[in-house]
């Protein structure tokens, strides 16, 4: 159980509290714009949150201004020469007009060509390249499952993609369902793993709770050092979080 998430504002800071029945109280901060939320028990009041709060300010603060550092994508006009994201890697894309299905390519390690008719416009051009990136995340998905459905003890019905603004993944724990954000191609494929797991381990619990930690200690004992790999990569102009 858990509760509709409300906002309070400590020391200038915005904060997003949502209760639910775990033992311990927890305070995150997520990019793009370091937003702060709090999950809590459902025992404690906004006070004992407040108070929480405050005691993480220095540590808020910190990952705040971290985040301001971080780069971040704005929106693309599919040109060439403009930086596009893939498993990690930054590439150049070299946009080659011709006649023909139109389709992307990797050329070695620094350049991504996406090849399209001349009358293609920017939406065009876009969507050919999320079609790739689809195809691609797609493709890295059976030897994961292979891997990890045995360890977590799940069988998965399905994985879904979409895009996604607010989170990385999510799953159905009644109907045995994962969907995965597009946007994790752009992401290296260890943090398409963590990911993964975490949305499997979610069948086993379906919160954040000291039980969920042990399963991702035990399942994924580095799995904290994958999470800040995926908040640290270049952030796209809309927010997730996780």
């Amino acid at each position: 159980m858990s509760t509709d998430p409300h906002h309070i504002e400590v020391a200038g800071i915005g904060v997003e509290v949502v209760r639910k029945e775990i033992k311990n109280l927890h305070v995150g901060v997520y990019p793009p714009a370091g937003r702060v939320r709090v999950a809590a028990p459902l025992r404690l009041d906004d006070e004992a949150v407040r108070l929480a709060v405050v005691s993480h300010l220095a540590w808020i603060r910190r990952k705040q201004k971290e985040f301001e550092g971080q780069d971040r994508q704005s929106q693309r006009d599919m040109v060439s020469g403009e930086s596009h994201y893939f498993q990690g890697r930054r590439l150049r894309l070299a946009v080659k007009e011709r006649g023909g299905i139109p389709g992307v390519g990797l050329l070695g390690h620094t350049t991504l060509e996406l090849r399209v008719p001349p009358a293609f416009d920017r939406v065009q051009r876009d969507a050919v390249l999320q079609r790739w990136y689809r195809r691609q995340l797609r493709a890295l998905l059976p030897p994961l499952l292979a891997k990890w459905e045995p360890r977590v003890g799940k069988t998965i019905a399905e994985v879904r993609i979409k895009g996604m603004k607010t989170r990385w993944g999510s799953c159905n724990a009644d109907a045995g369902r994962i969907w995965l954000n597009l946007e994790l191609i752009k992401k290296p494929v260890a943090c398409v793993e963590y990911v993964l797991v975490h949305e499997m381990v979610h069948l086993l619990e379906r919160h954040h709770t000291e039980r969920f930690q042990e399963c991702m200690e035990r399942l994924m004992p580095n799995w904290r050092l994958h999470r800040e790999e995926l908040n640290r990569a270049p952030l796209a102009h809309e927010e997730w979080k996780y």
